[in-house]
């Protein structure tokens, strides 16, 4: 619960303009669970809890595009473009950027990151920065916006530990 409730600290993201983390250790060298970082792995992290079609799933490479139309519960169109990809010795990363997004959201930055922790474990951070219309949507909307992402902390221990 500790690990549910600690990001929820309203007032600490407020003063980081809606911005938060979630870090994820799983098995496998950063440069293997970096590569792994394709369709396959986007499909298996899409909401089970929304109705949502892949339109497009260009890669993870400066450039590339993915496109999502949600049906339900809200129909919206989301579109995101990779707009930097790299690596050094102790890192692999993209940053993916909202150029359409549904009502209401302006603004969409994502960064995966996949850190080395020794030669067979890694972490996973997803580093997002949102912002809607207002603050006050901002504030009211954050809770919904990093459950939304949470259970991706038990996917990617299943995906990338089996």
């Amino acid at each position: 619960w500790r690990e549910l409730l600690c990001p929820l600290g309203i007032y600490s993201l407020l003063i980081q303009a809606m911005r938060f983390q979630l870090k994820t250790e799983v098995q496998g060298s950063f440069k293997n669970v970096f590569n792994r970082f394709d369709r396959t792995l986007f499909e298996y992290l899409l909401p089970g809890n929304a109705d949502v079609r892949l339109v497009e799933f260009g890669g993870s490479r400066t450039g590339d595009l993915v496109h999502l139309e949600f049906v339900s519960p809200l129909k919206a169109t989301w579109i995101s473009e990779i707009v930097e990809h790299g690596e050094d010795a102790e890192r692999a990363w993209f940053v993916d950027v909202g150029t359409t997004l549904p009502f209401g959201l302006e603004h969409w930055r994502h960064r995966h990151i996949v850190e080395r922790l020794d030669d067979s474990r890694s972490i996973i951070i997803d580093d997002i920065q949102y912002r809607f219309s207002n603050r006050f949507l901002d504030a009211v909307l954050l809770p919904a916006v990093y459950l939304a992402f949470f259970p991706r902390k038990r996917q990617y221990r299943k995906y990338f530990n089996t």
